[in-house]
């Protein structure tokens, strides 16, 4: 069977053109993710100069049904907006949703080869697919006789332009951080990616990790609690809380510090049998009841989300403490602070602008976020003016109006400035 895939030359190329060979590969992995593989093997072999001679994909899914090849291998979108794979909002479920994924193959091969094994009410079947680069609207599906009732399917890469450095030192780190989060959501399956019979390790992206109880006195809900703190970000996948009940994920959603422009990556994964019957889309008001089970408006519920957004915050501290003494040591070697000072200046009002510089990066990283260097130098020396000429309520008013402050970070604030609490 000859099919010409269902989207123009000139749509194919929007789409591929942003991915790089790192991407297209962790789309493979999420096509057989997707499959309810819970197993995905990589395998390759190198040859002396150092370049890739095979590469292969396994999983353990449902396979290709050659009864939806077009569903599988036609992509219908035209709009580069439209045939962009995001992942999905509320659920970790179905990322490669659109078929286009599996023609990025074109970023690192030439040649792409399925052998796949389905089954459906008449048993198993068995078939391949091939695909060129230089063909990409085009694919070629046989069915041939089966030999096994195990479905899954092996994607054979030939013909590669990647060589053993790119996939061990850029692919492989690239793996670890756009799959870290998923493993651990799934631990539960035991999935795992294997890389040449070795497991995905991505203990290295781990900054720290804890587990706790959380219980809510008047009913007794126990709701257990696994926190980790990731070194680098999650890609598309930001920080998010993680909702289960026995091990399922039912709902996720973005933590209150996610795109804090901090660099604080983190998963909250909450496993509780409280969330069977909960109705995560009713508004978290009193006038909206959910039919069946608890919603957002429930006391337990309120409960757990203020104890984890406290628990955050005080994970959150230490982290932009560290983060701002990092800044601090940057705005030295950039030439940011004002030069020419006298040794009184030096003395006195430099220790006080650093520690300003230190309290508002902590409660507002934002506000240092973006800016060149001649923006940075303008603020800085501002509050530099401002300290020098005692215009301290000044600046805390100014302060107030653009940043949200809590009263935690509003008193240390003033203690900063010295100004009465």
């Amino acid at each position: 069977m000859s099919e010409k895939v269902n989207i123009t030359a000139k749509g194919i190329q929007k789409v591929l053109r942003n991915y790089n060979e790192k991407q297209a590969i962790a789309e493979y992995i999420w096509n057989g993710f997707d499959a309810n593989a819970d197993v995905i093997k990589i395998d390759y072999v190198t040859n002396e100069l150092g370049r890739l001679d095979s590469l292969q994909i396994a999983d353990n899914g449902y396979g290709i049904n050659f009864n939806k090849l077009k569903h599988k291998f036609d992509p219908f979108f035209e709009s580069e907006k439209a045939i962009q794979i995001v992942a999905p909002k509320h659920t970790s479920k179905m990322h490669g949703r659109n078929g286009v994924g599996r023609l990025t193959f074109f970023t690192f091969a030439y040649n792409a080869t399925w052998n796949t094994t389905y089954q459906d009410e008449k048993g198993f079947h068995q078939g391949t697919i091939q695909i060129n680069a230089g063909g990409l609207n085009h694919y070629e599906a046989v069915e041939v006789p089966n030999t096994t009732q195990i479905t899954g399917t092996v994607v054979t890469f030939t013909n590669l332009h990647i060589g053993q450095l790119d996939l061990e030192q850029g692919v492989i780190p690239f793996l670890i951080n756009e799959f870290c989060w998923f493993i651990e959501l799934n631990r539960h399956k035991k999935m795992q990616v294997l890389i040449n019979g070795n497991v995905l390790d991505f203990s290295s992206n781990i900054k720290s990790m804890e587990e706790f109880e959380l219980v809510y006195p008047d009913t007794g809900f126990r709701f257990h609690i696994k926190y980790v703190h990731w070194k680098e970000g999650l890609h598309k996948e930001l920080s998010k809380y993680y909702f289960l009940a026995g091990g399922e994920e039912i709902y996720k959603d973005y933590t209150t510090l996610n795109k804090k422009s901090d660099d604080y990556f983190h998963s909250v994964y909450i496993n509780s049998d409280f969330f069977r019957d909960f109705d995560f889309k009713s508004f978290e008001n009193e006038g909206q009841v959910a039919l069946f089970g608890a919603a957002k408006s429930a006391p337990e519920y309120r409960f757990l989300i203020k104890e984890l957004n406290d628990y955050l915050k005080n994970k959150r501290k230490p982290f932009l403490r560290e983060y701002a003494d990092r800044l601090i040591n940057s705005f030295e070697q950039d030439g940011i602070f004002p030069k020419d000072i006298t040794d009184r200046e030096q003395m006195v009002i430099k220790p006080k602008l650093i520690n300003l510089i230190k309290v508002l990066y902590e409660v507002e990283p934002k506000l240092f976020s973006s800016l060149s260097i001649d923006q940075k130098k303008m603020m800085i020396r501002l509050f530099d003016l401002a300290l020098k000429t005692n215009e301290k309520e000044g600046i805390f008013n100014l302060l107030h109006a653009i940043v949200q402050l809590e009263e935690d970070d509003e008193k240390e604030l003033l203690a900063v400035l010295e100004l009465e609490i």
